[in-house]
Parts: C-alpha cells; structure tokens; sequence
C-alpha cells in the first residue's frame, strides 16, 4: 500500500511538472521536420532510421541542460546572455533569431497552407483563419490554459504512429535498420550523406532553447520540482522521435517502396499516401501536418517574443496584460500578421524560403550552443548543478557533432 502511494505522489509530481519539456520537444517535428523525415523514407526507404538514436540522445542532453539553467536560476536563456555577456551582445543575437524566426514561421504558414489544401481548401481562406485562431488562443490565454492546449497538440501527433501502422511496414527490416550502422558504400554517395545531415540537424534549432527556458520560468519550476522536469525533458524527447521514426517508416512502406523518391513540400507525402496505403493513411497524415503546422506556428512567434523581451529586458509572459507587456505581444502579434501575409502573396517562392529558415537556423546554432555551454559550466552562476565531467563531455561533444553537421548542412544548401 505504501509502495502504491509512493508512486501515485511520484505520478501526480510528473504531471504537474509536464509540459515545458513535451511541448518543446513535439515542435521539433513541424512542417521542416515532416518533409526532411518524409523525404528520408522516400529517398532511401528504411535506411537512415540508424539516426533516430543519436538525434534522441542529442535532443535530451542540449534540451535538459536549457531545463536545468531555467530551474536553478529563474531565468530566461536570452536574460542570461544579456547579464553574463553584455547588451551589445545581446542585442545583435536577438536580431538574428528574429530573423531566423520569422523565415520559420513562414515555413509553418506553409505548412499550414499545403496542409488544407489537401482538403481542398484555399490557402487565402485556411491561412488568415490559423493567423486568427493562434493570435485569439495565445493573446486572450493564460500560461496554464495555452499550455493544455499546446500539451493536447502534442498528443495528436500519434496520427504519425497510427499512420505508419496502416502503412503496413516491414517491421522487422525497420528494427534491424533502426540498430544498425550504414555500410561503408552507403557514405559514397553524396545525396545519403546530405539526408543524413538533414535528419540529425533538423534536430535542434536555436529557438527550442530559448523557448524551453522561458516556459520553465513562467511556470514557476524550481530545483524542487527539478527531477519531474528532468523527466518531462527526457519523455518528450524520446516521443518526438518515435514519431519521427514512424513518419519515416510510412514513407518507406509506402512511398519508396513504390518508387516514389522526391518530396518537394510535406504535403506531397500525404498525397502519394492515398493511392498506396488508402485514405485512413492519408487523412491521418494530412491532419497531422495540419496540427503540426498549427502548433509550431503558434510556439514560433511565443517564443520569439519570450527570448527578445528577456533579453533586452522588457516585460513578457502570457500571466501579463497587453498594458504590463505591449512590447511582448506586439510582437507577437507582428511576426503572425507577417508571416501569414507572406504565405498569401502569389508565386511567392515558400520552398526556397522554408529551406533558406534552416540555413539560418544551422548558422545560428552554434552560437547558442556556445553560450548555453559556457552558462551551464559557469560555477558561480549555477553552483552544484553545474555540468560534470561526464556530461560536459556528452555535453560539448553532442554541441561539436550538431553544430559540425549545422554548419555542413547549410554549406550544402547554399551550393544548391
């Protein structure tokens, strides 16, 4: 009896602990995830699922590090680069991740977009109806009721899992592929190595960290409520990534198996779906996207919002008015209308716009990495939960191989 209300305590802590760290981790897969997943199956069937354990391990060590700095300090990460490191500095990272930003909310509005019509809807009507929902969902919410809603998008991505089911896929072949290396042939062929470095790298984006931290602070988590917190990190982690591994394993079912390769925006996986695996298969993946374009949408600009406030010290969060903090939701507010009015020009060039959001993204990354490291390390600031030894070896070798394969991405990308 004891043993059962030990871990009921140990439950209810977790869930009143979830959220920052599930949320933030879900977002990862949005309309840039999908397709780089979806082109992966596509192009080389269940090849490139080796990836999936080292992009899991990679997003838990960078994520609980951003979890543990937010918890010990009661600060946002944009707040401690601005006290540790300078305003001047600050400022000129807060220009660049609003620029890096904003071409990512664009690629979700895109996604958004595609998304519907597949539904046949047109984007000129899709589109400014998303805009409005986030903006009214976001602005009129608390931190608490925007945080279920976002914890509720998070759960619907287990249309991917029930998706890659109906696409009847070879399980065992995905398993072994899942556990083993590539052989030594695999590397000489420039486009697997390419997808390979799309596939870790679209893993961990500048924003996430900035995102995380902010989300711990508002919600009031401490070191006493660490340990939930930790484990929220490590579950949303790990969910993320299995529904990744089932986004590729549907479009290696399906998709490769019947020679269709190229994906040009992540709607046209959902369409190459329906001929193949039915229409289950393809309204699962479509609404799917929807949501996931939706949900990123909406963490974007937040986010965006969180960190240049933080950092050049004006109000935010989502517990403040409009009149505590007008900077804060103004631009919230902006980087939506912008985004969304974008989307909505004709002939605008959206997949040479979504690929140019995670070159900027890979350029940015290793100077986010480079200050959260030097934070976390940082004794006085952190004082027993600073990194050890151990994980400070984890820690810089995981920044050095993602920030390595960021920076061979966009070499990649802008040699086209």
């Amino acid at each position: 009896m004891k043993m059962f209300k030990s871990w009921k305590v140990r439950i209810l802590f977790f869930l009143a602990a979830l959220g920052p760290g599930f949320i933030t981790a879900n977002v990862d897969n949005d309309a840039g995830g999908i397709l780089t997943y979806s082109q992966a199956g596509a192009q080389y069937g269940y090849s490139l699922l080796w990836t999936m354990i080292p992009i899991t391990l990679a997003l838990i060590v960078v994520q609980e590090m951003c979890a543990r700095m937010g918890a010990v300090t009661g600060k946002g990460l944009s707040d401690l680069i601005r006290e540790e490191f300078g305003l001047r500095m600050t400022a000129v990272i807060m220009f660049l991740l609003v620029i890096v930003n904003f071409g990512n909310v664009i690629a979700e509005f895109t996604g958004i977009a595609g998304s519907m019509q597949l539904f046949h809807v047109s984007k000129y009507i899709a589109v400014p109806a998303a805009a409005a929902l986030v903006w009214v969902m976001v602005v009129k919410g608390d931190y608490k009721s925007v945080e279920k809603i976002f914890l509720f998008a998070s759960v619907v991505y287990l249309a991917y899992i029930v998706a890659g089911v109906l696409g009847r896929p070879d399980w065992h072949a995905a398993m072994v592929e899942t556990v083993k290396l590539p052989n030594r042939s695999a590397w000489k062929d420039h486009n697997y190595v390419y997808m390979t470095i799309g596939v870790i790298g679209t893993t961990i984006t500048p924003w996430m960290q900035f995102y995380l931290q902010s989300s711990i602070v508002e919600k009031g988590v401490t070191v006493r409520q660490y340990k939930a917190t930790r484990l929220d990190v490590i579950i949303g982690s790990i969910f993320t990534d299995v529904v990744a591994w089932f986004i590729v394993v549907v479009c290696a079912a399906t998709l490769f198996v019947h020679g269709v390769r190229q994906i040009n925006v992540p709607a046209d996986a959902a369409e190459a779906l329906r001929p193949i695996a039915g229409d289950y298969a393809f309204l699962l993946f479509a609404a799917g996207l929807f949501n996931a374009s939706l949900f990123a949408a909406s963490i974007l600009p937040l986010s965006t919002a969180y960190t240049v406030c933080e950092g050049l010290g004006f109000e935010s969060g989502l517990n403040r008015t409009w009149k505590q903090a007008p900077v804060f939701y103004w631009l919230y507010t902006g980087l939506i209308v912008a985004g969304a009015a974008v989307v909505l020009i004709p002939n605008f060039p959206l997949v040479s716009m979504a690929i140019l959001s995670q070159v900027l993204n890979g350029l940015l990354l290793p100077v986010v990495m480079y200050f959260m490291l030097r934070l976390i390390n940082n004794k006085e600031l952190m004082g027993e939960f600073h990194n050890r030894l151990w994980f400070n070896i984890i820690a810089w070798g995981t920044a050095a191989i993602v920030t390595g394969l960021s920076l061979v991405l966009v070499w990649q990308s802008l040699r086209g």
